[in-house]
């Protein structure tokens, strides 16, 4: 893919110990070469770009002053850790990123040593850092951790949680915050890169502390002095909130000047205790598309990168599911003025860029803080509201307790619409939503549906919306098999399955996704399918129907097996005292891997080659 030529600097690294080889005076230029290469292997394979582009500096410069491995790096959410896979010995292998069996799309602990938290979700960096800190102090152990998290990122309350507690502590922990939401004008930036040397220095930290312990046996001079340094600081540097949490604070810094980047994290590196780097950034940095438009570029597909745009998908005719539920939602919020709509930072992902601009009053998006999400939406309907909290499923598995004790507990009227349900593709384990059916399946008052197609999808929204209590809608990431949307807001009768096809001795019962394989391989093997469209109530009239007229039960569905819609089944058997064969068909219970959705549902015996083989042994 690249000559020698091209990248002279980068193709001597191997590892972070090369970079620690060159002369300060290089690593500017070894920076401008990991951005091209990123720029080329991203074009190449698609994947997380403009975070990226905003840390080559911060990564070159980390990895120039830590020991890593020995220090450890944790990288929050993951996106901006591109570049810190190419200085880790997999430069190589980035073209295969986010593919089955390539490099995987967040550090993970399993893949590299130099990737010392598996991450995926936001917000996790600081507590996983100071938790390492912790153990190596204990083990007296001379390590640097080193948290870098972003502004999206520290809006999560577990971020707050774990500076709380860092703060109050004596271990040795660098959180940098990677803030590329705002920018610092030359003049001010060359004053406060000039008090940023001076706030990081020994001689200032020294001082600092020893003046603390002269003045304490002086209270009302230490008092004033205390209140002069906040005061001082607070007019300079937006730090007051991190000081209070007990944190060195330093900056805010130009993160893309590598000699101060250096200066600092050595300077910094000296220092013990917690302290806290607040660098700026620009995401998108050195692409000028990606600039211009970093939410764009967040994510891409394959690219010319000699190109001012991305290459535009195919228009379909057949909308994705998450296409349909931003429409549905408009619909709805215009025939009922009490809906509102809540994400977690999720306006694009999950469909409500319309909403959000149509009724921007209604339109709540709450930061990376899906735990607020869920009660704030419970607040809500508390008060005569109709709150719609889009989530994807597997960023509703870190509200779990508030859907319970929040919303179900109270049998308060919120609609969950859980995006991205089952395998999710390149994005991998950390983004799969394998648990969802089984998580909610045990919560009383849920009802629980799952769509076969595109129009059942807005017929359960509007089912759902309608419900006095919770409920939920999950759907897979993409498109459905192609089912006209009809305009009307139209509800299904609860807890009712529809029989698809009529067969002989197995009847296979399917949820969802699942609905269109199990159907093409039913037909093939002359069984009864039924679109079960219900996990809770499921339909146990048809179920024992179909008990007195078929032999065996086959259940389906892209959830994982263990709690999931087909243990329903097989429990409500036993409880009825029915004995048939039954197997239960889903997920399989380990972490599935990164590849495309087709790729993965193959493996796991999802498509209906699969189902049908999995049928036929079983049957024999």
């Amino acid at each position: 893919m690249n000559t020698p030529d091209q990248f002279p600097l980068l193709n001597t690294i191997d590892t972070p110990a090369d970079v620690r080889k060159l002369s300060r005076d290089l690593l500017k230029p070894l920076a401008k070469e990991v951005r091209e290469y990123l720029t080329q292997t991203v074009s190449i394979s698609g994947g997380h770009f403009s975070a990226g582009l905003g840390t080559v500096e911060l990564t070159v410069a980390l990895h120039y002053v830590f020991d890593t491995p020995n220090d450890q790096l944790v990288w929050d959410v993951g996106h901006q850790a591109y570049p810190h896979k190419i200085l880790t010995g997999r430069k190589e292998r980035m073209t295969t990123i986010r593919t089955r069996g390539g490099v995987s799309a967040f550090p993970s602990r399993s893949e590299s040593i130099y990737d010392a938290f598996g991450v995926g979700h936001s917000s996790t960096s600081i507590s996983a850092a100071l938790g390492m800190a912790i153990v190596s102090g204990l083990k007296g152990e001379q390590k640097q951790m080193v948290a870098i998290i972003g502004d999206g990122s520290i809006t999560g309350g577990m971020a707050f949680e774990a500076m709380n507690h860092a703060g109050s502590m004596d271990a040795d922990l660098l959180v940098i915050l990677n803030d590329n939401d705002m920018s610092i004008s030359p003049n001010v930036g060359a004053l406060n890169n000039y008090l940023t040397k001076i706030l990081s220095s020994r001689l200032y930290s020294s001082v600092r502390e020893e003046s603390k312990k002269v003045l304490s046996i002086m209270p009302s001079v230490w008092e004033l002095a205390r209140k002069t340094e906040e005061h001082m600081k607070g007019m300079i540097a937006p730090g007051t909130l991190f000081e209070e949490l007990g944190f060195n604070y330093i900056g805010p810094i130009d993160g893309h000047d590598i000699d101060m980047l250096v200066s600092t994290l050595e300077n910094l590196k000296n220092i013990s205790g917690p302290r806290f780097l607040h660098i700026v950034t620009k995401k998108g940095k050195g692409y000028a598309p990606a600039e211009k438009d970093p939410l764009a570029y967040h994510g891409v597909p394959a690219f010319d990168p000699s190109k001012d745009s991305l290459p535009k998908s195919k228009p379909s005719v057949h909308p994705s599911y998450t296409e349909v539920f931003g429409r549905w939602l408009c619909d709805m919020a215009q025939q009922d003025e009490r809906l509102l709509g809540i994400t977690p930072a999720m306006r694009e992902g999950s469909g409500l860029v319309e909403f959000s601009e149509r009724f921007p009053k209604r339109y709540f998006d709450v930061a990376i803080a899906e735990q607020h999400a869920v009660t704030l939406a419970a607040g809500q309907a508390c008060q005569g509201g109709k709150p719609v909290v889009a989530i994807y499923s597997t960023f509703l598995q870190r509200a779990y307790d508030q859907m319970i004790h929040d919303v179900a507990l109270q049998n308060l009227d919120v609609l969950f619409a859980l995006d991205r349900a089952g395998l999710v593709g390149p994005d991998g384990p950390t983004h799969a939503g394998s648990f969802d059916f089984s998580f909610m399946r045990c919560v009383p008052n849920m009802l629980i549906m799952a769509p076969a197609d595109e129009n059942e999808c807005r017929q359960m929204l509007t089912t759902g919306y309608h419900y006095p209590g919770p409920a939920s809608v999950r759907y897979p990431r993409g498109k459905g098999p192609g089912a006209t949307v009809d305009c009307e807001l139209t509800e299904l009768p609860i807890g009712k399955a529809e029989l698809r096809h009529e067969g002989g001795r197995i009847a296979i019962l399917a949820w969802g996704s699942m609905v269109a394989p199990a159907l093409e391989a039913g037909k093939q093997l002359g069984a009864t399918v039924v679109n079960m469209r219900f996990v809770k109530p499921f339909d146990e009239a048809l179920v024992l129907e179909m008990a007195k007229t078929h032999e065996i039960f086959i259940t389906v569905e892209e959830n994982v097996v263990a709690g999931g819609a087909g243990s329903a089944i097989t429990t409500f058997l036993q409880n009825q005292r029915i004995l048939m064969p039954v197997l239960n068909i889903g997920l399989p219970d380990a972490f599935i891997e990164q590849g495309t959705r087709e790729e993965l549902l193959s493996f796991c015996g999802l498509d209906s080659l699969g189902i049908k083989q999995q049928i036929e042994d079983f049957c024999a």
